[in-house]
């Protein structure tokens, strides 16, 4: 079996959307969107993979002829926060990027007016607050919140341990619309890496697995501020890379990860799975010995998988060999050494 390299997996209709789009035309998204509904797990991730992946323009002439579609609003929304960050990391200059962000902020509040219920636009202004201006003037409502903005209430504080600023009002928006939503809780940990650093990152995603936990997905939280960590102390090829991953910590957070969510996911529940989260668990799983949870993960996600974090290992470890090939050859053994139980 040879790999797809794709953020979808086998969600079909994200796909045939994707290949509407690249078409320049956005029916099958609308579609797609109308389909979705307020399921808002699913709207958030595949709206996600939709921004990331499509020409901007389509968006653009979808929001242009239908101005008071929700979705098309969204979607605006998404394109426009996506260009405003990738301006800045690009190094375009301060007024080009503030020009985006204010654009995609009011993008984000007449996607909110359409549908006040969609956490969407929040996750938005979420990802906005990367950007080098104060986060609270992408809060609409900051203004009527109590002060400081970027702290969590006191008396959270003191019973949860959190003790860093960020924009929590944003995250707390979104999560009360879609409860334990994985893209907010990324989007947070992002905001956290680039204001406060990769400890309060690492802090914020150890924090949330200890809590009750109302989606458990957030179980992979742990792994990619490993993964972070690991790049930042062995993304050059620093020694101790294969050290790294056989340390007790990395194997406790992904057999939690898989025993407590993933192992409970019936099968015909695998096509929405985030391939992002199934490729770093899948990872994980393996670089500890995990090899008999590990075959699950790589039957779930079938032909399909992301280059992260298997490219950076790769590319860390010295290997000449293309990470792909490292990948099958991973899963091709993993597979062989535990089958697939006969039913």
């Amino acid at each position: 079996m040879t790999v797809i390299v794709s953020p979808v997996g086998a969600d079909a209709d994200l796909r045939a959307a994707l290949e509407d789009l690249r078409l320049g035309r956005y029916a099958a998204t609308r579609d797609l969107l109308r389909m979705t509904g307020q399921h808002w797990a699913l709207r958030t991730s595949r709206s996600q993979i939709l921004a990331a992946v499509a020409d901007p323009g389509v968006f653009k002439m979808w929001h242009d002829e239908e101005p008071h579609h929700p979705d098309a609003a969204m979607m605006w929304a998404r394109a426009l926060s996506r260009a405003a960050v990738d301006a800045f990391h690009s190094g375009k200059s301060e007024h080009i990027v503030g020009r985006a962000a204010r654009m995609a902020a009011e993008a984000c509040q007449r996607a909110s007016d359409l549908l006040p219920a969609c956490p969407v636009p929040w996750i938005d202004r979420l990802q906005l607050t990367q950007l080098p201006f104060r986060p609270e003037a992408f809060d609409p409502h900051a203004h009527l919140r109590p002060q400081p903005w970027n702290m969590l209430p006191a008396e959270d504080v003191r019973s949860h341990g959190m003790y860093h600023p960020g924009p929590w009002p944003l995250l707390r928006e979104a999560d009360r619309r879609d409860p334990g939503s994985r893209e907010a809780h990324h989007q947070m940990r992002q905001a956290l890496m680039v204001h406060s650093g990769l400890g309060a990152a690492r802090d914020f995603s150890f924090w949330i697995v200890s809590k009750r936990l109302r989606s458990l997905e957030l179980l992979m939280l742990p792994l990619y501020a490993i993964m972070d960590k690991y790049r930042a102390e062995h993304g050059s090829g620093q020694f101790g890379a294969l050290q790294f991953w056989q340390r007790a910590q990395v194997g406790h957070y992904a057999c939690q990860a898989y025993d407590r969510w993933f192992a409970d996911i019936p099968a015909d529940g695998y096509p929405w799975l985030s391939m992002t989260d199934l490729s770093h668990l899948a990872h994980a799983l393996v670089a500890t010995g995990e090899n008999q949870r590990a075959a699950a993960v790589f039957r779930a996600m079938g032909p399909y998988a992301t280059a992260q974090p298997w490219q950076d290992v790769n590319a860390s470890l010295g290997r000449s060999r293309d990470w792909r090939d490292w990948f099958v050859t991973t899963r091709d053994a993993t597979l062989r050494r535990w089958p697939e139980p006969a039913a």
